[in-house]
């Protein structure tokens, strides 16, 4: 098994990456020490890369794998974007803030973003890809699954909320799978 450092803290996004990766003879697995990088780019290509170069500094694997993704409402000009993490304090104060600000809204057209840049020990960039998953605000939250924004997501192709989905359902055809599926087989042709 080939083990590649998933530039997070976040355990939820390793098993769920580690879940669409089953398939391929690739573990992820968490930073070594400290993780804590600086993320001040103006795109999700950008920020992947700063948490790339962040956890490269001390990789105990030789490829690096960082991902940046929100989402991106068309009636907000985009927002929340780059700061859906940062909206508001809790996810679900993310998602009362977003329904609140589509309250008056008919255009409910929103896409969920995913950047993946893979990187070397040294951190220079071997691979980047940013993937989309189209769909729209619901007006209220619907669903189990899923975190973040998940809840208010209705996935178009699927003709269901991103959070009434089962994991295996997200993982073939998130914004996150797409981009990881990019990521794998550019791994397979290159480690």
């Amino acid at each position: 098994m080939y083990q590649i450092t998933l530039a997070t803290s976040n355990k939820h996004k390793v098993d769920e990456i580690n879940l669409i990766a089953k398939d391929y003879d690739v573990e992820f697995v968490l930073p070594v020490g400290e993780f804590d990088p600086v993320e001040d780019s103006d795109n999700f290509i950008g920020n992947a890369y700063c948490k790339a170069k962040c956890a490269s500094l001390n990789a105990s694997t030789d490829y690096v794998l960082a991902d940046d993704s929100g989402l991106c409402v068309q009636a907000l000009k985009g927002a929340p974007g780059i700061y859906s993490a940062r909206y508001a304090k809790s996810a679900d104060e993310r998602i009362k803030k977003l329904l609140f600000n589509m309250k008056d809204k008919k255009d409910r057209n929103a896409e969920f973003v995913c950047a993946m840049v893979v990187v070397n020990k040294k951190g220079e960039i071997l691979f980047k890809t940013e993937q989309t998953c189209e769909g729209s605000i619901m007006y209220e939250p619907k669903g189990k699954g899923g975190f973040g924004y998940d809840p208010i997501f209705f996935v178009k192709s699927e003709n269901k909320g991103m959070a009434e989905l089962t994991d295996l359902e997200k993982s073939k055809i998130s914004h996150r799978a797409k981009a990881l599926n990019c990521v794998l087989n550019w791994l397979k042709e290159n480690k």
